[in-house]
């Protein structure tokens, strides 16, 4: 049996997670207009989920292997207050076992609260997993996480 772990990323989890971000935005390229910079890297603004207050970053792990990633700020799109789903990704090889279903409820569980998810809306395989995890229709779900 694997051993899953989703934990508050440390400053020691900001490249790998910085490395699947390159993967996620990647396998995002054909519905999200992004180019490479002159590094060969679409780059992202990672820094703040270390250093300013309100941005958490998580880390999914199989067996102490990098599996995945969820950025959360408080940047909602509907309401006044709550956590904002900025980024959400598992590898390939881990997704369609329940890792990110075991990974968003983690998250969800570590901040309790008013929730917002959105997907792009080409997106059609994010709003597909985005409905069962939180059996929800729309482009934006908004919910209330809280103790089981």
């Amino acid at each position: 049996m694997s051993q899953r772990e989703v934990r508050m990323a440390p400053l020691r989890d900001r490249l790998p997670i910085q490395r699947m971000l390159e993967l996620y935005q990647h396998d995002l390229s054909d519905i999200w207009s992004q180019d490479l910079d002159s590094h060969g890297e679409y780059g992202y603004a990672l820094d703040r989920y270390w250093d300013t207050e309100g941005f958490h970053p998580f880390v999914a792990t199989v067996d102490s292997k990098y599996a995945g990633f969820a950025l959360v700020n408080q940047a909602v799109r509907v309401g006044t207050h709550g956590y904002w789903m900025d980024q959400f990704f598992v590898l390939k090889k881990y997704r369609h076992q329940g890792m990110g279903q075991f990974l968003a409820h983690s998250v969800f569980a570590a901040l309790r609260g008013r929730w917002e998810v959105g997907e792009m809306p080409e997106n059609l395989p994010a709003q597909t997993f985005w409905r069962e995890v939180i059996r929800w229709q729309g482009v934006i779900q908004v919910f209330e996480s809280s103790a089981e």
